[in-house]
């Protein structure tokens, strides 16, 4: 079997949850303890619209606004999901800045990307409105999600449309898509 190979970046602020993202991608368990992430790899085969993919997650340390682009993350990369955390508008505000910094470092006007505003479930505490996010995608012709590692909450769906937008702009538009985000 050939697996179409996918690099993919999961890069944000730090504390909005990256890491969990992967592993309940990856692994399909939430992992509460929280040890800062210096930088993960993982590898997770699935199928995805009628293709077999080969998906090398490569989860980041968090990012801030003072952080220099790391020049590894725009080499070899197809896709990049960027996320921050519904309870955090500071986390938000950096992946404002990940993102221009990612464009500059490509020296491109449009990279495939996922934003993805984690921790709905502590929505009581919610400080990014949903339509903060969905503006904020818009303007980047980006998807837009909200999920919950801890619940397991469109975390699959993540990758999806990822994979999706990565085919779309290599030409491969034979997409067979009835996934809709409300």
């Amino acid at each position: 079997m050939t697996y179409k190979q996918r690099n993919v970046a999961m890069m944000g602020y730090r504390s909005v949850g990256k890491s969990s993202l992967s592993i309940q991608f990856v692994e399909g368990q939430f992992v509460d303890s929280y040890d800062p992430t210096i930088e993960n790899t993982f590898t997770k085969k699935t199928r995805i619209h009628s293709m077999d993919y080969e998906i090398r997650l490569v989860d980041t340390a968090g990012q801030d606004e003072y952080s220099i682009f790391p020049a590894q993350y725009s080499m070899d990369f197809h896709g990049y999901v960027l996320v921050y955390s519904i309870t955090s508008q500071r986390s938000f505000e950096v992946i404002k800045i990940l993102y221009e910094k990612l464009l500059d470092m490509m020296g491109k006007a449009y990279v495939p990307v996922v934003l993805v505003g984690n921790k709905t479930d502590l929505h009581q505490e919610r400080a990014v409105p949903t339509e903060e996010g969905k503006k904020l995608a818009d303007s980047w012709k980006a998807h837009f999600l909200e999920t919950s590692a801890k619940q397991n909450e469109s975390v699959a769906d993540i990758f999806s449309l990822l994979l999706s937008q990565i085919e779309k702009d290599n030409g491969n538009t034979s997409e067979k898509n009835s996934c809709t985000i409300s």
